[in-house]
């Protein structure tokens, strides 16, 4: 193990939210990203907004939305943040829908897991969505691309 330590341990090792407070307001900004692989097909069926449940990528974009909205109820030391904007865009690629969003905030904590957030539910909304005619799909990649403060 390294030597880092963990800022959501106190000195014994019990969880804890960190205290931000002493932290200034600023403009926050974090991408990030995640795959939904799939079939051609199904590849096809997206493009083409021709799937059973309809249009697949405007649902899970306002799933993404509320769920970076909703990011502190699921991760239990998240800090609620007013969240200034979000975004999820689609990329449909060969074999793989890429996800990205994009999380801003004015805040005193960085926004990442809200971004994160947003990835995966938009990810698992896809997968919901398609799972009836693609038994193979996975979900992955799913991580922080960038991270800054404005």
């Amino acid at each position: 193990m390294s030597d880092a330590t963990f800022s959501h341990l106190d000195e014994t090792g019990t969880a804890r939210m960190v205290d931000v407070g002493h932290k200034p307001v600023q403009r926050r900004v974090a991408c990030a990203e995640g795959f939904v692989y799939c079939a051609a097909a199904t590849v096809e069926a997206l493009r083409a907004q021709a799937l059973p449940k309809g249009d697949v990528l405007a649902v899970a974009r306002i799933a993404g939305i509320l769920a970076a909205k909703r990011c502190d109820e699921l991760i239990p030391l998240c800090h609620s943040l007013p969240l200034d904007s979000v975004d999820v865009e689609f990329f449909i690629e060969a074999e793989a829908v890429r996800i990205r969003t994009t999380a801003r905030t004015t805040a005193k904590t960085g926004v990442e897991m809200e971004a994160l957030t947003a990835a995966s539910v938009a990810a698992l909304t896809i997968y919901d969505m398609c799972k009836a005619v693609d038994k193979g799909m996975t979900i992955g990649g799913i991580r922080v691309t960038e991270k800054r403060k404005e």
